[in-house]
């Protein structure tokens, strides 16, 4: 399943640059992800200060 990105993001962008598909993008109050991009590899979940993508 894909990763999603909780209400605990602090819109600071690690994550976004990390994404080697670049399912990750800027929402109107935090980061997404879109699912049918996303390959499960957890290099943003790796990189957020706060913990925020999660594995679906």
């Amino acid at each position: 399943m894909a990763y999603v990105i909780s209400d605990s993001c602090i819109s600071c962008g690690a994550c976004e640059g990390e994404c080697p598909v670049e399912a990750i993008s800027q929402g109107d109050d935090r980061y997404v992800i879109d699912a049918d991009t996303c390959i499960e590899c957890g290099a943003c979940a790796g990189v957020c200060p706060v913990g925020a993508p999660e594995a679906n």
